[in-house]
């Protein structure tokens, strides 16, 4: 069992360099034991670490598995300082009674501006100008250099960077088409298609803004790439999952594309020191960047702010709404109450024993909420002062307990 502490003893461990935001959030709101490291951590010393943390946050270069998580006998939370959180087992954070946090909308009008930066320079051919500039040649020339006013931006997933990037992509002059698995209400003047094929076969700027899922992986391959018209582009910044790379190449060797621009790849290093492989660094025309489409200071503050928030919220008040992998409960706090929060294997009956285990002891329940997600059940109760402890020890004899906490 898992009981909260004092806050000086609630250790935070917050790893490749997170913004500064959240050390000042957590702070003020009281947590003051907080390891703070600019980098990821190799597998042993990331193993060691985490044996100690209640709280971690991490962003994409570190992977809590199955087997880093099942050292961390500690672990409260985990924050994704980040949108995605592919990096995380879900299944076994939920298994273990650790929620799972992230920043999904902190950072989008990063990426969308990226993104619409890159449509513009690829248009122009500015990669390819300025590879040869650098190189001392002078390709003053107008050959496949265009305006963006007039073409079709074809946005791959509508959510919240595609349709924000939709609406900036317009206020260029541009004619904007979505496909998305579920039907989308447009933003202004786009358009939603009813395939990925319609798609690609009308789009004069393809753009991927997808989540990685196993419907997603490898979307883009050799068969859509062909469905692409002669002469358009192509750009990646949602996951590197999502392109066979290796596809992308050859399209671009053939010259039916001409040019791309790509954020993430499948396989990226996992530190500064490490070289970056790919068959793209040959082509002059593709933009190399090395995932920081969310990588701005006001996303980084924002992102350091609204994860940082979330771990507050749970570890003062047991607030789970929004974690990725885990029932949503919040509920409001009650004068002269101790709140207990119990995590347990979802399977019928636990609540009825909960609550008749409660009554035969005379324990007075003042506030109770229970939701459920796959294997795992979380119940949140407020029960009178004097009823603390004798609760506590009926919920710790509950057979299917994964996890007990006292908040207050």
């Amino acid at each position: 069992m898992t009981l909260s502490l004092q806050k000086d003893k609630i250790r935070f461990l917050l790893l490749e360099g997170v913004h500064d935001n959240a050390l000042k959030v957590l702070n003020n709101a009281g947590y003051t034991n907080i390891e703070y490291l600019t980098h990821a951590l190799d597998y042993d010393e990331l193993v060691e670490k985490i044996k100690d943390a209640h709280f971690i946050g991490i962003r994409s270069r570190t992977q809590l598995t199955r087997e880093v998580l099942e050292h961390a006998n500690k672990l409260v939370a985990i924050g994704c300082f980040c949108i995605g959180t592919n990096q995380v087992d879900l299944d076994a954070a939920r298994e273990l009674g650790i929620p799972v946090f992230n920043a999904p909308y902190s950072n989008t009008r990063s990426v969308a501006e990226l993104v619409l930066a890159e449509t513009i320079m690829l248009y122009r051919g500015i990669p390819e100008k300025n590879a040869v500039v650098h190189r001392g040649g002078w390709g003053k020339s107008a050959k496949n250099s265009h305006e963006v006013r007039g073409k079709i931006m074809g946005i791959v997933g509508y959510g919240s960077i595609g349709s924000q990037l939709s609406v900036l992509a317009e206020s260029l002059g541009m004619k904007v088409i979505y496909h998305d698995v579920v039907t989308k209400l447009p933003l202004g003047n786009a358009h939603q298609v009813g395939s990925l094929e319609e798609l690609l076969q009308t789009a004069d700027v393809v753009t991927l803004h997808v989540p990685d899922l196993p419907s997603t992986r490898y979307m883009m391959k050799a068969e859509q790439f062909a469905h692409m018209k002669e002469g358009s582009y192509f750009i990646n910044a949602a996951r590197g999952t999502c392109v066979d790379i290796d596809d992308l190449a050859a399209v671009l060797e053939s010259g039916k594309l001409l040019g791309a621009a790509v954020d993430v790849f499948p396989k990226e290093p996992k530190s500064a020191d490490q070289e970056f492989e790919s068959p793209l660094r040959k082509f002059d025309n593709v933009i190399l960047t090395p995932h920081i489409g969310g990588s701005t200071q006001e996303a980084q503050a924002n992102i350091g702010l609204e994860v940082a928030e979330k771990f507050v919220k749970y570890s003062d008040a047991g607030d789970t709404v929004t974690a990725v992998n885990f029932p949503e409960v919040s509920v409001p706090s009650k004068e002269g109450s101790h709140r207990l929060l119990h995590i347990h294997k979802n399977v019928p009956g636990v609540l009825s024993q909960i609550n008749s285990s409660f009554a035969e002891a005379g324990i007075n329940i003042l506030a109770q909420s229970l939701m459920t997600e796959g294997d795992v059940g979380y119940l949140v109760m407020d029960v009178d002062n004097d009823d603390s402890e004798a609760a506590l020890d009926k919920l710790k004899n509950i057979k299917e307990t994964i996890r007990v906490r006292v908040l207050f």
